[in-house]
């Protein structure tokens, strides 16, 4: 059954479900927030203080209420996704616009003039805050941003910002991990993808079980190469031009990697070959990557040309390629990077126009293969749950440094928000509906919340340091890390402009509709059918328990 509920009835359950999830999301605001710990009913409960992650374990039990927090789940959700962090921000702004929002309603405002009017607001307020930003300017600005996303963990800013500055704009730094206690980095220059050696007879050094080959030629083929007459004419050729040869192909018989590893061997051709990575369409996307990358022709099926008349100018050159049991690392020259360059350009024009998290995940993978740089942040912790924990702290400084160096820095702390604030005078003064102006005075009063729970949960007077604050210059705002007021560029305390820009845009997208909705229809939930032979054995053992003690 569904339960519908109309006008204020229906806005007031909205608003109490909203509330419930900022409440517990908002006490993580800030350098001396607070974790908050989520019960689980397998496994070892969690111990976060990471917005997104504990707005998605709220499931209430009202089903209207519960509909007003996956509302904000949402917000939080599409701000992780935007800019990977701010989701604690943009909840606490959502929460304030929200009950600003409905006394307005209840005293008689249009709510669509409303919605208008802080749309227009927040649309005045990003554009102010892209002025105010600045570009990132070295190593110390991302170690800024890192730490503060992390929890002021100045140790995972750290790394954060040596990983980037080691893989360069193009590289890829991936979080994994790993059964030690230490935090460890592994890089890797030059295009690695999961894939090893087809026979441990095509090793070239047993002490560290790996086939190297130093500029070799490198066929890339989707042929499944079935029978020695496919490769034996381009064989030839190389034993001629005295040339070692790297193969990657779809798949190579039995026969075949015999015919291989005999030439091998009699020292007649340094070969090597492995399997083409990944699978389906996308396994024929990473053998052009390689093509490109080497400068080699992609021998496809899809063309027809049939393998047996592969030549030495369609096979690509590298400067080095190392092969060991389950991976292969391709070393290029500089030959192809005009080629290399242009593939980059449209896999990054791909993946800002998917909407698929999955797929863009992949594109910037093969960025970073080409690009030449990967950085593996192996984690370590004593307990599963610290585990959970730091893994979470390091994806949101990581997403929140690629943030800042998409579109800069602006002080952080919730000062920017102030400053920004002062573009809704002039927006107000040329307003000509009264409700608008209301919608323009909530969105006001809204960007104040944050720099007063930053504060509360420092446990100072939020009131107190939002009016100190509105007095200083740009730039300048409360630390609340050693509840100064200072120079924040200078203190370090920098958010990424995109994640002050995502969580204004954020909140006031769930806001709007929230303000606008006039009835409410939603499933009730239904009790869970206890299962009789437990409840029996569970009456069974108590009596037993009781007897005992």
């Amino acid at each position: 059954a569904k339960t519908i509920k109309y006008g204020e009835e229906a806005r007031l359950a909205l608003v109490s479900g909203i509330n419930q999830v900022a409440n517990a999301v908002k006490v993580t605001l800030g350098p001396k927030g607070r974790n908050v710990v989520l019960g689980r009913r397998f496994g070892a409960p969690a111990i976060v203080n990471d917005g997104v992650t504990i707005a998605r374990e709220v499931d209430l039990r009202d089903s209207a209420e519960n509909t007003g927090a996956k509302l904000l789940i949402e917000v939080a959700r599409k701000t992780d996704g935007v800019a990977g962090d701010g989701t604690t921000s943009s909840s606490v702004l959502c929460q304030a616009m929200v009950n600003e929002g409905i006394k307005a309603v209840t005293a008689g405002r249009n709510p669509v003039a409303l919605k208008k009017g802080l749309e227009r607001g927040v649309a005045a307020m990003v554009g102010e805050v892209k002025r105010l930003s600045r570009l990132v300017e070295g190593t110390e600005d991302l170690r800024n941003i890192a730490s503060i996303s992390a929890g002021n963990d100045d140790a995972i800013g750290r790394v954060i910002s040596e990983a980037f500055e080691r893989v360069g704009e193009d590289g890829s730094i991936v979080v994994e991990e790993s059964r030690g206690m230490d935090d460890l980095v592994e890089y890797s220059e030059g295009m690695e993808f999961p894939r090893g050696f087809l026979s441990p007879y095509l090793v070239t050094n047993p002490e560290t079980y790996v086939s190297e080959l130093v500029g070799p030629r490198v066929l890339v083929t989707d042929y499944k190469i079935t029978f020695p007459a496919q490769i034996v004419p381009l064989i030839e050729q190389l034993v001629r031009s005295k040339q070692s040869l790297f193969i990657i192909c779809d798949e190579l018989s039995d026969e075949a990697l015999a015919t291989v590893v005999l030439n091998k061997n009699r020292g007649v051709l340094d070969v090597t070959a492995v399997k083409s990575p990944g699978f389906g369409d996308r396994r024929k996307d990473y053998l052009q990557d390689i093509a490109i990358l080497t400068g080699a022709t992609f021998v496809t099926e899809d063309l027809g040309e049939p393998l047996e008349k592969t030549t030495l100018d369609m096979l690509g050159r590298a400067d080095r390629v190392i092969v060991k049991k389950d991976s292969t690392l391709i070393i290029s020259d500089d030959a192809c990077a005009d080629a290399v360059a242009q593939r980059m350009r449209v896999l990054k024009g791909q993946a800002a126009n998917t909407d698929s998290k999955y797929e863009t995940e992949k594109l910037e993978e093969r960025i970073a293969r080409l690009g030449n740089g990967i950085a593996r942040i192996k984690i370590g912790a004593a307990t599963e749950t610290e585990m959970s924990d730091r893994k979470l702290r390091y994806e949101d400084a990581l997403r929140a440094t690629k943030a800042a160096a998409e579109l800069g820095i602006v002080p952080g702390g919730g000062s920017t928000l102030l400053h920004a604030q002062k573009v809704l005078d002039d927006l107000e003064a040329n307003t000509a509906d009264p409700d608008e102006k209301v919608g323009i005075q909530i969105l006001r009063r809204a960007v104040e919340y944050p720099l007063k729970q930053i504060a509360a949960n420092a446990g100072l007077p939020g009131d107190v340091i939002l009016n100190e604050v509105k007095t200083l210059p740009f730039g300048q705002g409360f630390n609340a890390r050693n509840e100064k007021y200072e120079d924040l560029f200078a203190a370090g305390v920098v958010d990424p402009a995109k994640v002050v820009c995502s969580t204004l845009e954020s909140a006031v997208s769930v806001a709007g509709l929230v303000l606008t909705t006039e009835c409410l229809i939603s499933l009730e939930k239904r009790a869970e059918p206890g299962n009789p032979q437990q409840q029996a054995m569970g009456g069974a053992l108590g009596d037993v328990s009781q007897a005992m003690w």
